[in-house]
């Protein structure tokens, strides 16, 4: 259901989607700069619209980083694509994050590849590792990164300091990884 609100005297035009599953309020803008907010079912609607306000800085700067792409090219994939280029995926990132856990030490336990719509990677407690396909689309030295950062998860399950500073003692220029990753035009579309 659309709706808008006022936030520093613009307009902000946004998609609520309430859902029964949801346990906590999500804010989330889309490379088309469309806006979604995902919320518990019953949560009152002046809780979710002060949810939105305390965002305010956050969600300009998501419109404003989508809004240099418009009209300029996008990847999109489909699930054809998962498909067809999962098992590739698989044995690129199976490749390098044993060799790259072996060279620092980690351990991981299961290795999967998925069709993530909202990250590259993730760690669970028990040493799995999840990556999206579309890793392989990206260049080298950030499907490196990717990799260390989850293996790190593994040493450390957080983003606290004391894990980046085991991500930029393998990768010390990882904060430029991260923006690269960024400016990838690599989407989740």
């Amino acid at each position: 259901m659309k709706r808008q609100i006022t936030l520093q005297n613009r307009k902000v035009i946004y998609t609520l989607r309430r859902s029964k599953r949801a346990k906590r309020m999500r804010l989330a803008v889309y490379c088309d700069g469309s806006v979604v907010v995902t919320t518990p079912f019953n949560l009152q609607e002046t809780i979710m619209e002060r949810f939105i306000k305390e965002k305010t800085e956050w969600l300009f700067s998501k419109i404003a980083f989508f809004k240099q792409f418009e009209d300029k090219p996008v990847a999109r994939y489909s699930y054809d694509d998962y498909l067809k280029y999962k098992e590739r995926a698989r044995v690129l990132v199976e490749t390098k994050a044993r060799s790259l856990a072996d060279k620092h030490g980690y351990k991981f336990n299961k290795l999967t590849i998925k069709n993530q719509k909202t990250c590259w990677g993730s760690c669970s407690r028990k040493a799995n590792l999840n990556f999206n396909y579309k890793i392989l689309f990206l260049p080298e030295e950030i499907q490196d990164y990717i990799i260390i950062h989850e293996l790190c998860h593994l040493q450390e399950f957080n983003h606290s300091k004391r894990f980046w500073n085991l991500v930029s003692g393998i990768i010390p220029d990882y904060e430029v990884m991260r923006k690269e990753l960024k400016k990838s035009g690599v989407t989740f579309v």
